[in-house]
């Protein structure tokens, strides 16, 4: 793996390239990890995947986990590991312990040794000597560290306790790590800025490839998390990637580019197409320089539509005009709520192939205005402009 800083905007906002080895084409971060089951996305077939944006489209998180039952790791390596099983050969996998769709990383057990996990076949202990036999037979081209995440709300001890847990996690992981794929060291600390700047600084001193910044979506205040970001960011070195998860809204996603953070997750996508919604939140236009919402006959908060509403059952239009994605150039708003009322899975992967592409283009957006130095300026914009929008619904309630 080899990662390069390209450029940077308003402090810490920055563009970067990704290379990894099997990948025909570098990746230009900030960047989307599609979410996966069992290293498969979720909704759409292999056959369509070329349909989405690349090569923004190549990353694939997945979580070891899921493989604990079913097929063996012994099986999964005898056929040459993640890749060879799934027969995506040219994509690049990233290996998390959390779950990306399931936020449910706690670690209730006593037992230093190891974290207890709420995975597809119950609670389960993981050891980081478990854990690494699992990576080494599933070969993925970036994988973090186990880590102890804890919620916002536990106590002061319990998070200290979490941190020393996650560097002694690290140090084992390394020390039984794979020769193949790059190590992103687990960087945790809960609510609290202090702990998490003692775990960023003893990260850092690790020979590690990148960073998984973990523990956040578990309850922590928005207000509150800028100062948790940058606690984090302040203490890795500028040269080396890295990823967070559980910041999934585009408000959300704004934070984290702001702190510097340079691949997130994608399981909003996920809970958007389960819940019968579209995208169709805002872009930046690179070539006017202006930063403006589209679509903004499209649905009330300008974000999203509910596709399964009624006054979409004769709309004879596509979910976003201008989108180029399969679904828009072949189908329309109404022919999608008819497949959500009579509950036929197309829905869905249709649903999923415009959110992801649409959030794709989000992210190019994003780089665009970082690359003009302009990004503050498109988030200021854009947050302003859904406190307005809330403002006013609240307002009409």
């Amino acid at each position: 793996m080899k990662f390069s800083v390209k450029t940077w905007s308003n402090g810490k906002a920055r563009t970067g390239l990704l290379q990894l080895g099997n990948c025909p084409s570098p990746i230009e971060t900030p960047a989307l990890l599609l979410s996966t089951r069992k290293g498969l996305p979720c909704f759409i077939s292999p056959d369509l995947l070329p349909s989405l944006p690349y090569p923004d489209s190549l990353l694939l998180q997945f979580s070891p986990l899921h493989f604990l039952e079913g097929i063996s790791v012994n099986t999964i390596s005898n056929i040459g590991g993640i890749h060879k099983l799934v027969g995506l050969n040219e994509y690049a996998f990233v290996a998390v312990p959390r779950d990306s769709v399931q936020c449910l990383p706690e670690s209730v057990s006593t037992n230093k040794n190891g974290a207890s996990f709420e995975t597809p076949c119950g609670r389960c202990l993981m050891r980081p000597t478990q854990y690494m036999q699992m990576i080494s037979s599933m070969r993925p081209n970036i994988w973090a560290t186990l880590a102890d995440e804890v919620p916002a709300w536990v106590s002061a001890k319990r998070n200290t306790t979490s941190v020393d847990r996650t560097v002694k996690w690290v140090d084992e992981c390394i020390a039984h790590s794979p020769a193949d794929g790059a190590v992103f060291g687990a960087v945790v600390g809960g609510s609290d800025i202090d702990e998490r700047k003692r775990c960023a600084q003893e990260i850092a001193k690790r020979n590690v490839s990148g960073y998984w910044i973990g523990g956040f979506g578990l309850g922590e205040s928005m207000d509150k998390r800028p100062a948790l970001l940058d606690a984090v960011t302040e203490n890795l070195p500028e040269e080396k990637p890295r990823l967070v998860c559980g910041l999934g809204l585009p408000e959300e996603v704004l934070q984290g580019v702001a702190a510097g953070i340079d691949l997130f997750d994608s399981s909003y996508i996920y809970h958007l197409t389960l819940g019968g919604f579209a995208l169709t939140f805002p872009m930046a236009s690179t070539e006017t320089n202006a930063y403006s919402f589209q679509s903004t006959n499209m649905g009330m908060d300008q974000t999203k539509i509910n596709l399964r509403a009624t006054i979409y059952r004769k709309d004879t239009s596509p979910v976003v005009p201008s989108c180029t994605c399969y679904t828009c150039q072949n189908h329309t708003k109404a022919y999608i709520n008819h497949l959500l009322n009579v509950h036929e899975m197309l829905a869905q992967i249709l649903l999923e192939i415009h959110n992801t592409h649409h959030y794709l283009r989000f992210f190019e957006s994003i780089r665009d205005t970082i690359r003009e130095g302009k990004f503050e300026l498109f988030r200021e914009m854009f947050v302003e402009r859904r406190r307005e929008i809330v403002a006013e619904l609240a307002a009409c309630a």
